[in-house]
């Protein structure tokens, strides 16, 4: 994994994206305007099960492919293996990072920590990157954690600067500046993008707001 694949960070599921609107061509969207890295991420009252469940996460990694966007899935560890998957990103509610990093092997191996004693574990189980937020307060998730804001990334990066880190959880616009100013390498996105009139745009000023602040 090169560090540059965390600047923009599109995470997305069914649930996320408007019921008007087609997940894949989302995605698909998305992926021509520029995103770095996408997580699969099916989760929510109305997720998708069984079959149909895999069907759409080897629709989402045919496409990550074709625009050569690393693919990760969130959580399901079985299904990663199952589908060659370029990663896997678990939170702390998941399969514990040393049982995930032996079953994965090399693949890239993301974790969601919330505090030092967390962001440590990861580093001492070969975290590839971690993830941390929420830094805004955010719809995206029903069970988020109380927004921590910028000051855990500052000091993050200035504790551990050679572990990558992206920030998650209520970024747009209006603040991912202050989150881009940590030095931490990017921000991950669902409603900023799922939720977007104009993909294209979208993710234009998310990525020129990362080199203003490189």
């Amino acid at each position: 994994m090169k560090r540059e694949d965390l600047e923009l960070y599109f995470i997305m599921g069914t649930s996320n994206v408007p019921p008007q609107e087609q997940p894949i061509y989302i995605l698909e969207k998305a992926l021509q305007a520029g995103i770095t890295m996408f997580q699969f991420r099916e989760k929510g009252p109305h997720a998708l099960t069984g079959l149909a469940y895999e069907q759409f996460a080897r629709q989402c990694q045919k496409l990550c492919h074709h625009y050569h966007v690393p693919f990760i899935i969130n959580d399901d560890v079985d299904l990663a293996i199952r589908l060659g998957a370029d990663g896997v990103h678990l939170g702390q509610d998941d399969l514990p990072v040393s049982v995930a990093r032996k079953r994965i092997g090399n693949m890239i191996l993301g974790v969601s920590v919330h505090c030092e004693e967390e962001l440590q574990i990861a580093i001492n189980h070969q975290a590839d990157y971690v993830g941390i937020g929420p830094i805004f307060p955010t719809s995206s998730k029903s069970d988020a954690q109380p927004p921590c804001g910028t000051s855990f990334l500052q000091e993050a990066h200035s504790l551990h600067p050679e572990l990558p880190i992206v920030a998650i959880g209520g970024i747009n616009f209006t603040n991912a500046h202050s989150v881009f100013q940590t030095g931490i390498d990017g921000v991950a996105v669902i409603s900023a993008i799922c939720q977007s009139k104009d993909v294209d745009h979208t993710v234009a000023t998310f990525r020129s707001l990362s080199r203003i602040n490189k």
